[in-house]
């Protein structure tokens, strides 16, 4: 009896050993094969990081390498209060005037507290955030700080428990931790100079974007040449251990950051510093709402200077977007009296006027269509010359009746009107240029004297650099050149010429008639120069309003270029309603002695040769073939087909 007890015992245990081996068994097949790929994706995320290494953004500079916008990494830092224990007050007063923290507030911060875990459970909150973007050089001090973190009644004994000397490591190594991998930020050394340029970075918001909080470019330079500036980000797979340290000997993969190419501009920031200076002072003086600014060079397109004011500070981006706007290529209006130049140098171009002819300007009124057209003074027979002298509305008007609608449809279209620049900034506007079809009766006297037509303030001056480059329309060159942070060159940008509008005699006749705007007898003598001579014209044209044009406000504007005949500089200045009671509201009034402010300053600073009288010194080259000396590859002219 006793055996078969036994026997049965040792059945029962056998199957149940059995038993025991096969369920094990099929869990080790279930772990090990079903759910393999499940397990082991469980496991890398527990164990494996992949840590994203951010690319710093490329730094944007001026023509002679000065820094106009510029990025620092910087670095975010949180606390771990289960680690601090009681020590709240002894961290905040190490390292909150490093971080420039209040030590009160740091204090509560520090401070235990709990949180529910996935389990409903009370745990002890173990992350807090304490500041972001702060500079490396701070956070280095701040880890310093706390690895000689002063705990006197502990310090002072040398009999501590492993718990405690735990605790002291755990606070002195690791309370204080980075958040996440390094972040940057982006820095305009001058402000607000040449905001409209430069533009500004915003932060990507899409959470689900592997970029996110990645710096964007939103405007101007930054916008345009983003994925140049911005670079390539690195990354790290990595392990860690259960304390959240890491392993770097199983480091799987380690590729570095490529930083963001720079872009260095065509623009000079003394040159730029002079424009703002003088339409600071301008838009002052005259009260007006807005006012902007070119210097171009009108031999390569090459943009030297260039604003627009109101302007903003990119460190600190205003929300108002009419301070953010650029005026100078998103904005257009009526040119008023300087469109004249592209009616007479059509007509002299297509031979049908020459200079020397004459025109009745019907002593100030001039009944076309049934609608009175009139100029500012009565007059009464002028040259061609002279009706670019004296910006006579009815002698250009004359002028466009015998070009012809189709003839001078062309010609606007040539000069560039009714398309962009090309110009190396975003929301530029293309115009207003209404083919000949949707013409009134009266346009082809309107548009010859800025009226009927609307341009950019851009299109306008590079329209009259091409008459200052031997009748060559250029592209405007914003940016020289591409290149990283060794300067080793990526991309050369070369000037561009678009296509020859009129001929050279053309030009050299426009030329001609141009100066003698500045002279005695014309409409801009507050923009001659001391030792150069100015070819230049006025603009003053009446804003449009509900139901017509506004009689009491004008956009004013003077663009000249200088030496006349040998052009190194073409400005532009025009002014958005200028108060008349505060020195009238003319080109040649409000715009025509801002103009000789940036051009003096500009001549000495650029050493231009004067035309006018002896050279100051005749060791001193031109800026013209100093330049020339020092970067003739980027003379060479690339042609583009015309039409283009």
């Amino acid at each position: 009896m006793g055996k078969k007890l036994q026997h049965r015992r040792f059945i029962l245990l056998s199957v149940m050993l059995v038993g025991a081996f096969v369920l094990l068994a099929l869990r080790l097949v279930d772990l090990q094969v079903l759910r393999h790929e499940e397990l082991r994706e469980r496991a890398q995320q527990n164990t494996v990081r992949r840590i994203k290494i951010p690319a710093r953004r490329g730094d944007i500079l001026d023509a002679r390498g000065n820094l106009l916008a510029s990025s620092a990494m910087v670095k975010n830092i949180c606390a771990n209060p289960s680690l601090i224990g009681n020590r709240q007050a002894e961290v905040a007063r190490a390292i909150a005037p490093i971080l420039g923290l209040n030590e009160a507030h740091l204090y509560q911060k520090l401070l235990v507290t709990n949180r529910v875990n996935d389990e409903g459970k009370l745990v002890p909150k173990k992350y807090v955030a304490i500041t972001n973007r702060i500079p490396a050089e701070a956070w280095l001090k701040v880890r310093q700080a706390m690895a000689k973190l002063p705990i006197p009644d502990m310090d002072a004994r040398t009999n501590l428990s492993s718990a405690e000397k735990q605790f002291l490591a755990g606070l002195r190594q690791r309370a204080i931790a980075l958040d996440g991998p390094d972040d940057q930020v982006r820095r305009y050394p001058h402000g607000a100079l040449a905001a409209h340029v430069l533009g500004f970075v915003g932060r990507n918001d899409d959470t689900n974007s592997i970029d996110f909080n990645q710096l964007l470019g939103m405007d101007g330079i930054e916008r345009t040449f983003d994925e140049k500036l911005s670079g390539v980000a690195g990354w790290r797979v990595t392990e860690k251990d259960n304390r959240g340290n890491e392993v770097v000997s199983l480091r799987d993969q380690d590729v570095p950051a490529r930083d963001g190419f720079n872009v260095v501009l065509t623009i000079d920031t003394v040159v730029q510093n002079i424009l703002e200076e003088a339409l600071a002072e301008g838009l002052n003086n005259t009260g007006a709402e807005n006012i902007t600014g070119i210097i171009l060079r009108p031999r390569t397109g090459e943009i030297l200077g260039m604003a627009s004011l109101p302007d903003f500070n990119p460190n600190q981006v205003p929300t108002n977007p009419e301070l953010r706007r650029n005026r100078l290529i998103g904005d257009v209006c009526e040119p008023g009296s300087t469109f004249k130049i592209v009616v007479v140098s059509g007509a002299l171009e297509d031979r049908l006027v020459t200079l020397r002819d004459v025109f009745d300007c019907e002593n100030g009124v001039f009944k076309y269509g049934g609608r009175p057209l009139r100029d500012a003074h009565p007059y009464g027979l002028l040259s061609v010359e002279s009706i670019i002298t004296k910006s006579s509305n009815i002698g250009a008007a004359k002028i466009g009746i015998k070009l012809g609608e189709d003839r001078l449809y062309n010609h606007m279209c040539d000069f560039g009107f009714g398309l962009p620049t090309g110009i190396s900034l975003p929301a530029e506007s293309r115009g207003i240029v209404h083919p000949v079809s949707k013409w009134s009766k009266v346009s082809i006297v309107q548009i010859p004297m800025g009226h009927g037509v609307a341009v950019t303030r851009l299109q306008m001056a590079m329209a009259m650099g091409a008459l200052a480059n031997d009748g060559w329309l250029m592209r405007p060159m914003l940016v020289a050149r591409v290149q990283d942070n060794s300067g080793n060159v990526i991309t050369q940008y070369q000037p561009q010429r678009v296509r020859q509008v009129v001929s050279e005699a053309t030009a050299k006749q426009m030329v001609q008639a141009l100066k003698t705007v500045v002279g005695p007898a014309g409409t801009a003598k507050q923009a001659s120069l001391t030792n150069y001579t100015v070819a230049g014209k006025t603009g003053t044209a009446e804003k449009p309003g509900k139901g017509g044009y506004l009689r009491d406000q004008f956009i004013s504007s003077f663009i000249g270029f200088f030496p006349a005949d040998n052009p190194e500089v073409c400005i532009s200045i025009v002014l958005d309603a200028p108060n008349s009671k505060k020195g009238g509201h003319t080109g040649g009034a409000v715009a025509a002695p801002i103009f000789k402010q940036v051009a003096t300053a500009v001549a000495g600073y650029l050493h231009i040769r004067p035309d006018i009288g002896p050279a100051t010194t005749n060791s001193i080259a031109s800026y013209s073939e100093r330049w020339q000396q020092g970067h003739s590859e980027r003379l060479t002219l690339t042609d583009n087909a015309k039409g283009q």
